[in-house]
C-alpha cells in the first residue's frame, strides 16, 4: 500500500510540474483571473486518467444509425412530455421572452442530462484541469474554461472542489461550460440565484437565453430531407458547421426539397449514415444555431428529431400546446 501511495504521489507531482508557471501567468492575464487564485485552483486539482480515456472515444464518433438510438428514445420522448407538462407555464414564458420553442428547450435538457437526472459525477475542477493542461489537442479551450471556472465559483460563492459535472467540465441541467454559465445563465424565477443544478426554471430560461443570444430565428425551418438526383453530391459535403453554401449551388447538383428556397438562401448539405447507405438533408440557419451548443451535426440532428417527437406528443396530449407556428414535416419552427 505504501508503494501504491508513493506512486500516486509521484504521478500527482509530475502532473503539477507540467503546468508551466509562465503559461499559467499568461492564462491569468488573458482571462483576468488573479494569478494567486489560479495557482490555488491548480494546486487543488487532480489529474484524472479516466477523463482522458473518455474524451478519446466520444459518442459523436459513432455513425448516425448507432448514435440516434442513444438519444431519440421512447423513454426520452415520454419523460420530455412530462417535463413540458410539469413546467408548461415556465416554458411558455421562456418562449414569449426569448422567442425560442419550448420543444427545443426540452429536447436540449433531455439529451444533455435526461431532464436533470444525469448531470455528471466528475469533479469539474479536476476535469478542466486534466483537459486544460494535459490534453494538447484542445488544451487552449479547456485551460480557458478552467480559468472561467475559477471566476464563476467566486462570483456564485461556490466551493471549487464540490462541483460535479461531465468529464468535459459541463455543469447543470443544460450542461453549460463555465464560460457559458457566466454569460448565458439567468435567474429566471427571480430568487436571486442562477442555479442550473437544482432549479428547472433557471435551466429553462438559461437554455432559451443561449439560443436567443446565438440568433435563433423563430418561425424558420431547421433542416429538411433532401432528394438526391443522379449527380454525385459528396463533393458538396463540408466539415465546418457554418453555412458556406447557397441553395442555388445544391439545386444545380440536382438536389430537391419539398419547400422552395430562394437561390441565395444559406444552406449546408448533410449526410447521415444509415445501415443501408447515406441519408441526405439540407441544413438551414437554425440548424447551425444548434451546433453552437455542440458542434456535432449528429448532436444537432438528434436534438431536432427529439424536439419534433416531443412536440408531437405534447400536441396529442390532453393539454393545449402553447401558441407557436405549426409543426410540419421536416421543420421545427
Amino acid at each position: 500500500m505504501r508503494l501504491v501511495g508513493l506512486l500516486l504521489s509521484l504521478v500527482a507531482l509530475t502532473a503539477e510540474a507540467a503546468v508551466e508557471p509562465a503559461g499559467l501567468a499568461m492564462l491569468a492575464e488573458q482571462q483576468q483571473v488573479p494569478l494567486a487564485e489560479l495557482q490555488a485552483a491548480v494546486a487543488s486539482a487532480r489529474l484524472r486518467q479516466e477523463v482522458l480515456d473518455t474524451i478519446s472515444r466520444p459518442w459523436e464518433a459513432k455513425p448516425w444509425h448507432r448514435y440516434r438510438p442513444l438519444f431519440v428514445t421512447p423513454d426520452r420522448i415520454r419523460d420530455g412530455l412530462q417535463f413540458w407538462q410539469h413546467h408548461a407555464a415556465t416554458l411558455a414564458r421562456a418562449e414569449q421572452t426569448y422567442r425560442v420553442p419550448a420543444s427545443l428547450i426540452v429536447a436540449i435538457i433531455g439529451i444533455e442530462t435526461f431532464y436533470g437526472r444525469q448531470m455528471g459525477s466528475h469533479p469539474v475542477l479536476d476535469s478542466l484541469y486534466t483537459l486544460g493542461f494535459h490534453y494538447p489537442e484542445r488544451s487552449d479551450f479547456f485551460a480557458k474554461e478552467f480559468a472561467q471556472l475559477v471566476l464563476l465559483a467566486k462570483e456564485e460563492g461556490w466551493q471549487l472542489d464540490t462541483l460535479k459535472g461531465s468529464y468535459a467540465g459541463a455543469m447543470g441541467m443544460g450542461q453549460f461550460m463555465p464560460s457559458s454559465y457566466r454569460h448565458y445563465a439567468v435567474d429566471f424565477d427571480g430568487d436571486g440565484k442562477r442555479d442550473l443544478f437544482a432549479n428547472p426554471a433557471d435551466a429553462i430560461g438559461s437554455v432559451a437565453n443561449y439560443f436567443a443570444s446565438h440568433q435563433w430565428r423563430w418561425g424558420e425551418a431547421v433542416v429538411e430531407p433532401a432528394q438526391i438526383g443522379l449527380m454525385a453530391v459528396d463533393p458538396l459535403l463540408r466539415r465546418e458547421p457554418e453555412l458556406t453554401q447557397q441553395w442555388s449551388e445544391l439545386a444545380a447538383a440536382g438536389i430537391e426539397l419539398a419547400t422552395p428556397l430562394a437561390p441565395q438562401t444559406p444552406v449546408k448539405l448533410l449526410a447521415f449514415d444509415q445501415a443501408d447507405g447515406p441519408e441526405y438533408w439540407v441544413a438551414r440557419h437554425n440548424f447551425y444555431v444548434i451546433t453552437r451548443y455542440n458542434r456535432s451535426p449528429l448532436y444537432a440532428m438528434a436534438v431536432y428529431q427529439l424536439s419534433q417527437a416531443i412536440q408531437e406528443a405534447y400536441a396529442s396530449s390532453s393539454q393545449t400546446p402553447p401558441a407557436q407556428p405549426e409543426l410540419v414535416a421536416g421543420r421545427l419552427q
